[in-house]
């Protein structure tokens, strides 16, 4: 059965549901990071409780406990927005594949909380690690797409509109430069829970050098996590161009696009 073609309704409540979720999310992986940052994954050792209770007391006292029991709790919280969220798009949103969306996003979420739980009950694993904080990012993503599109203005059909046949180079470019961050982000995944953030002791030189005189598995990540820093920055300040270079996308993604590219010269100055 063919879906309708005319677009649903906006629904203020629904979009700004989501959006309020996708910023949680955000929140949650910054907690995470948290977590690491501590060295706190096992400050609470058992899981999914927290010293046998749903919120031992005293847990705010102690720092390390007080990231990893925090972490727990904001995911709880973000979870059951999560199934919210797809109980409301279930009942009130007509497009099968963004119900479908919302169904995958919970099935994520899911999957997200029992790496957490592994890598507890695992002692820090670095292949679940990597696996934990992979997932997380493609959860913010599927979230973030749910926002968009219960927008008024993706519903008002500007997308659709605004990209004309010359604008697909710029949208695959666009495709490509999201995949490199993704793996990009891999990578840096693997460079911290590997340990190998100061394998290689100066920057922007590797060793004095442009490209380290040995390798080992820390130098190489760690290397290779510089290389694809010097790519994405490259894919992003060409998808800034090609925005730029669009009559018909300047006006509305400009300044997004600047902002992506503010953003990436940020993260490549804190790495």
């Amino acid at each position: 059965m063919v879906e309708d073609a005319t677009p649903p309704p906006y629904q203020r409540g629904l979009h700004r549901f989501a959006v309020l979720l996708a910023t949680a999310v955000v929140l949650l992986i910054a907690a995470g990071g948290l977590v690491k940052s501590k060295e706190a994954g096992l400050s609470v050792p058992d899981w999914p409780l927290s010293y046998g209770s749903l919120n031992p007391p005293g847990w705010w006292r102690i720092a390390t406990v007080r990231a990893e029991h925090g972490h727990r709790l904001i995911a709880g919280m973000v979870a059951l927005l999560t199934v919210l969220l797809a109980v409301w798009v279930g009942r009130k949103e007509p497009r099968r594949w963004v119900r479908r969306l919302s169904y995958l996003a919970v099935a994520t979420v899911l999957i997200q909380a029992l790496l957490g739980g592994i890598t507890v009950l695992f002692f820090l694993p670095t292949a679940v690690s990597v696996s934990h904080a992979a997932v997380a990012q493609l959860f913010l993503c599927l979230i973030v797409t749910l926002a968009v599109v219960t927008s008024r203005a993706w519903l008002a059909g500007e997308p659709a509109s605004a990209m004309g046949g010359n604008e697909r180079p710029l949208a695959r470019l666009a495709a490509a430069t999201t995949g490199l961050i993704y793996l990009q982000i891999l990578l840096g995944a693997v460079v911290r829970h590997t340990g190998s953030g100061l394998a290689i002791p100066d920057f922007p030189l590797a060793f004095g050098r442009l490209i380290p005189p040995s390798f080992d598995f820390r130098i190489g990540i760690h290397f290779a996590h510089r290389i694809g820093a010097l790519i994405v920055l490259t894919a992003v300040f060409l998808t800034l161009a090609r925005v730029a270079q669009s009559p018909h996308l300047r006006p509305r993604a400009m300044a997004p696009a600047a902002v992506m590219g503010a953003l990436v010269v940020v993260q490549v100055g804190l790495g």
